[in-house]
């Protein structure tokens, strides 16, 4: 057991398996009360289940912790509010929010269904709206927090995921203005795209080399603690070994210059010999598979 988070409470979303269950142990491990949030969905979001979320709340008492079940659905107002609440109720304050909880359903732009994109926005962007929004309303009160939100590599670009992309970046966005908002109440947010196996990992991921969920709670519990207080507004990775920040804000790569306006005409010409020069329409790689090389290579 250790004291980095010794006396503070957790809210951890998606806490039953894969990466938030790392969380909350790790978390407990480090001395924090946490509300280990799960509603049991598979990972395409279908059924619900108390179990995940009990295992996870009777290891933590097992291994000497304090931890309480919630089995509310982040997607709902109401219920995204009532586990803020229960870490209140239970422990008498919040101090952590990780926003993990999330699924994934996959499709080719002209085969999404609408209800399938509802209810992937509703769980990542409305999920981590409503308990962020409810959560600092308490930490700015006490002066006091850390919010860890979760994007993903596949934000970047990927085939097959327009649904989930467009939930990660929205993630990204909404938490650096979040950082900017909160900061001078003494509460900071930042964001991890971990590259992890996961319970719903498609085959082409499982078939490359990821991390355990272990591997990327280091990371967090420290973002969790009051020895990141400097750190804010920031956007990390983790993969096998390696911890890496992402420049902030996204630099321009290249600029085209010209004294005054550009014609539509002079862009065609200029553009594929400059800007756009080696670029084609399908040569995109998946974002994903172009990451797995260590930072050396």
């Amino acid at each position: 057991m250790g004291d980095m988070l010794k006396g503070r409470v957790a809210v951890i979303t998606g806490a039953g398996n894969g990466l938030g269950r790392a969380y909350a142990l790790s978390f407990a491990a480090q001395g924090a009360s946490v509300v280990v949030n799960d509603i049991g969905t598979s990972h395409d979001g279908h059924g619900s289940s108390h179990e995940a979320a009990d295992a996870v709340v009777a290891k933590i008492r097992r291994d000497g912790g304090k931890a309480v079940a919630s089995y509310a659905s982040v997607a709902e107002e109401a219920a995204a509010d009532s586990i803020i609440r229960d870490a209140v109720e239970s422990f008498g304050r919040i101090d952590i929010l990780v926003n993990n909880a999330g699924i994934i359903r996959v499709d080719d732009i002209c085969e999404i269904d609408a209800a399938d994109w509802d209810a992937v926005i509703k769980t990542h962007v409305y999920g981590t709206f409503y308990c962020t929004r409810r959560a600092c309303g308490y930490m700015r009160e006490q002066g006091y927090g850390r919010i860890i939100n979760t994007s993903s590599h596949t934000g970047l670009g990927f085939k097959g995921q327009a649904t989930y992309s467009t939930a990660k970046e929205a993630i990204t966005g909404f938490s650096r203005s979040i950082a900017r908002d909160m900061a001078g109440y003494g509460v900071t947010c930042n964001v991890i795209r971990p590259i992890a196996a996961w319970r719903g990992a498609a085959t082409k991921l499982a078939a490359i080399e990821a991390n355990r969920p272990e591997d990327v709670s280091a990371l967090v519990t420290y973002l969790a603690s009051e020895a990141a207080d400097h750190i804010n507004g920031c956007i990390f990775e983790v993969w096998c070994g390696h911890v890496g920040i992402f420049v902030e804000p996204p630099p321009v790569a290249q600029v085209l210059w010209k004294d005054g306006d550009f014609t539509a005409e002079e862009l065609a010409r200029a553009l594929p010999e400059t800007l756009t020069r080696g670029r084609s329409r399908e040569d995109l790689p998946d974002t994903l598979p172009a990451l797995f090389k260590r930072p050396e290579e």
